[in-house]
């Protein structure tokens, strides 16, 4: 079925070589602007690509004939691909969010070998610079000001992937092995020290300001990120040394 209506409604045109045009009506033939079907996968590509830099760009109060039109493809075509605005929204999510997530900050933040200031050091480093790009912050900023919808599913993936790590880890530098539910402390100073990863990137892509960096525009380098990863972990050492208050009597 798409394979149908993408023959009789959309494709890309090709123009012929400048170079070689022909006589008569060769050469009429040969100006007129060729087409090529793009395959599904192709198109929908084509489509997902189109509406990650649509959402970043105008948030999701957009309709979608603006974003099909924005794209180049007909409102027909794209309700065939994706037939509601939530579905293309969830396969944003997985494109911008989840499909960036790399499986080898997992290893290195599992690895017991590598002293705990450098691994959070190489993994924000590396986060900051490759996964919170300008449609990353922008469609996650969106999303928390309208339904939430893709803000729920991002911070849902980090409490299960990520922050049991980062507490375990911060647990190991402060020379504790303890497997208890994190206080709400540890999960405060935990949050101050990955927001404050993000907020880099929101200086960037949200204030357009310049984020004082000794790395290529752009880019955070990682004498930035371990600075605010060695204060995280100075700060940490103060909670082995909190003790319960008293009740009053």
């Amino acid at each position: 079925m798409l394979r149908l209506i993408d023959r009789t409604v959309n494709s890309v045109r090709i123009q012929r070589n400048p170079d070689h045009p022909g006589t008569g009506d060769e050469a009429a033939a040969e100006r007129a602007p060729q087409r090529r079907r793009l395959s599904v996968s192709e198109r929908e590509r084509q489509i997902v690509d189109g509406a990650i830099q649509f959402f970043a760009s105008n948030g999701f109060g957009g309709q979608l004939r603006d974003l099909a039109k924005s794209i180049g493809v007909t409102h027909a075509l794209l309700y065939h691909y994706f037939p509601t605005k939530q579905a293309l929204i969830d396969r944003v999510y997985l494109d911008v969010f989840e499909g960036r997530w790399r499986d080898s900050w997992d290893a290195l933040l599992d690895d017991p070998k590598i002293e705990v200031e450098d691994k959070f050091t190489a993994f924000y480093a590396d986060y900051v610079n490759n996964a919170l790009s300008r449609e990353f912050v922008r469609i996650l900023m969106f999303s928390g000001l309208m339904d939430h919808t893709i803000t729920d599913r991002f911070f849902a993936m980090l409490r299960e992937r990520l922050f049991p790590r980062l507490i375990r880890e911060t647990r190991r530098f402060r020379g504790s092995t303890s497997r208890a539910k994190p206080s709400e402390r540890e999960l405060e100073l935990l949050m101050g020290l990955h927001g404050g990863m993000f907020y880099i990137s929101i200086r960037h892509w949200i204030y357009g300001q310049d984020v004082h960096s000794e790395a290529v525009q752009e880019t955070c380098d990682e004498a930035l990120v371990r600075d605010r990863v060695r204060s995280y972990l100075m700060a940490s050492r103060e909670l082995l040394n909190l003790t319960p208050k008293k009740p009053a009597r």
